[in-house]
């Protein structure tokens, strides 16, 4: 007699919680919160860190009592205000009523396609998350009427939609572990393990902050300037206080007779467009048969914050360009300019001008403004009070910590750059991976009290530059005395320097102006290698009196990389070639390799 088998599938094991590995990792999270804690007081304790009010917070009391004095001056108003939400939230306690009892219910609110926060699929199968999420988002949206249906004059206007914005992000039920499904999922099958290695990094990280929280983006393993990072090859030719001229050596016999000067922004390191060489902007020009040559900003210290904007443009642009024409014999460069080093590229343009000097053949912007009416989001911090409450905290220092730069970029969108991170890394005890675009965002620079102070006023502030009222070395300044080509590049999902202003701002240069739209955003849009094929670009020669709607609906779409567009037309305004040059000369013998020493300085 024989006996039949029959192969039954397997189910996946259950995770078992394991109670005593569980208390184990408690613990460690604790010891690990002491330490966090320790790092955070050291500092204030050593008097190294003083504790105070932040200058933003007497802006968001202020704001945010305007706003409510809108409401609540009219009790009618008020009262219709609360009605709006009381009925929203009894909409979504009846969806989950019905819910609860077996039946079909359409949700009073559901989070956009796009949001990552709730994109597992627990948050709508499972009541409890499902009912929180909603209950969020019902009060997020409530919020953001509360601003958007207020009469207030534009500046308060925008300070309230931005802080509305951090406040709601901030108590998103996805940064917290009780109310975040994946947290939870995590916690129970690693036994809690999750939130010990989540909190190891967190002292790791206030440590690193010096008492202050420095959230990690990338890890840091493999991602090092010069060696994974910024290794196109080239020296550093010449070197003074404010900056390193880096000459690239050439890859093609013949190069474009007229070289190329970059002049990148000093708020970040030069190396954004020397990433990894399948991503460099320089590598690809320097193969496009360009003589590339780059300033790479000193991270400057206090004994330096003197330095101004006229310093900046002697002993940057202007000293590269004598030390190009020693080298190349070519006493005109094509020049670019990247973000704020694209406004400096503005006004060393006007100041030549001015002075009847003819050394730029070409100038492109690579988003940058030189006219600040639409500004964006970064206006939020600019008023008298807050420029007067930093130049105040600037004085000690001499300088502005690149941190809290950084941490402003980072707000704009905080979603992605600050609450993403605190959930994985915090949270989760993920340590995040090896990204050479956020390893450089994490890489700030500190700004001169002198510079950035003359910056946030003559712009952000009274947008001297486009109304020809700036003054630079006693020189008033004039933008339609620019008669140079200027291809003007600007990104489509620009928080820091939105394709609104970049458009607007073409009108005030006096010779012609190629304004490009790039797909992505401020990084990605400029960023972005033929060979990657990603995005597109749009073109259209029309940029009197249209914004951008206007303009795109008559733009012509490109897919992929608008680099090559702007490879044919530098060649069309100077297409003559000469041989290939060597790097530096008897008179200006390199230095040191690029990407040279000024860019590895930390700040």
């Amino acid at each position: 007699m024989s006996t039949a088998t029959t192969d039954t599938p397997t189910s996946k094991p259950e995770t078992k919680f394991n109670a005593e590995a569980f208390a184990m990792n408690v613990a460690r999270a604790m010891e690990s919160g002491g330490k966090a804690l320790a790092a955070y007081l050291k500092p204030r304790e050593s008097g190294e860190v003083q504790d105070r009010p932040p200058a933003e917070l007497t802006e968001v009391v202020k704001t945010f009592t305007s706003v409510a004095e809108y409401w609540l001056s009219d009790q009618s108003r008020a009262s219709d205000l609360q009605t709006k939400l009381a009925k929203d939230y009894l909409d979504l306690w009846g969806s989950a009523a019905r819910r609860m009892a077996g039946q079909e219910a359409q949700p009073a609110i559901a989070p956009s396609p796009r949001d990552k926060r709730f994109a597992d699929p627990e948050w709508k199968s499972n009541q409890f998350f499902d009912f929180v999420m909603q209950l969020y988002l019902l009060t997020a949206k409530w919020a953001q009427e509360l601003v958007n249906d207020a009469e207030l004059d534009p500046a308060t206007r925008r300070k309230a939609e931005f802080y509305v914005q951090q406040v709601t992000n901030a108590i998103s039920p996805s940064n917290f572990v009780l109310t975040n499904p994946e947290v939870l999922r995590e916690t129970v099958a690693s036994s809690g393990e999750n939130l010990a290695r989540g909190l190891t990094m967190l002292a790791e990280d206030i440590s690193a902050g010096k008492g202050m929280l420095k959230i990690r983006q990338s890890n840091p393993d493999n991602m090092v300037v010069g060696v994974n990072m910024a290794t196109t090859p080239g020296k550093v030719i010449y070197q003074n206080e404010m900056m390193q001229l880096i000459q690239y050596a050439p890859t093609t016999e013949k190069v474009l007779r007229t070289p190329l000067l970059i002049i990148p922004p000093w708020i970040n390191k030069f190396y954004i467009l020397d990433l990894k060489p399948e991503k460099s902007y320089i590598k690809w020009c320097v193969d496009q048969g360009i003589t590339v040559f780059v300033i790479s900003w000193v991270n400057p210290d206090k004994k330096l914050g003197g330095k101004s904007w006229e310093d900046y443009m002697k002993e940057g642009p202007l000293t590269a360009m004598d030390v190009i024409e020693k080298v190349t014999g070519e006493m005109k460069v094509h020049t670019a300019g990247y973000c704020v080093g694209g406004t400096m590229l503005a006004t060393t343009l006007a100041w030549l001008a001015e002075k009847r000097r003819q050394r730029v053949t070409s100038a492109t912007f690579f988003a940058a403004q030189v006219d600040f009416t639409h500004a964006g989001d970064l206006l939020v911090f600019v008023d008298e009070e807050q420029i007067a409450a930093l130049e105040q905290d600037m004085k000690t220092s001499g300088v502005l910590e690149g941190s809290k730069m950084a941490m402003a970029f980072n707000m704009l969108r905080s979603n992605d750059l600050i609450w993403s991170y605190v959930v994985s890394n915090y949270l989760k005890g993920q340590q995040p991976s090896a990204f050479d675009l956020l390893h450089w965002n994490s890489d700030a620079t500190r700004m001169t009290q002198a510079n950035h102070s003359y910056y946030l006023r003559n712009c952000y502030l009274e947008n001297r530059l486009s109304t020809g009222t700036m003054v630079l070395d006693n020189t008033l300044l004039d933008l339609s005395k620019v008669k140079v080509p200027v291809y003007n590049l600007a990104t489509r999902e620009d928080h820091i320097a939105p394709a609104e202003s970049v458009l607007y701002g073409s009108q005030f240069f006096g010779g012609p102006v190629k304004y490009v739209l790039s797909g992505s955003g401020h990084i990605a849009g400029v960023v972005n290698p033929p060979a990657s094929n990603k995005y597109q670009y749009w073109t259209n020669d029309n940029i009197k009196d249209v914004n951008v709607a206007q303009w795109m609906k008559g733009a012509v779409e490109h897919k992929g990389s608008w680099w090559p567009d702007w490879r044919e037309w530098l060649g069309g305004l100077d297409p003559e070639e000469v041989p290939a040059r060597s790097v530096g000369t008897e008179a200006l013998p390199p230095i040191e390799d690029a990407p040279g020493s000024y860019v590895r300085v930390r700040a």
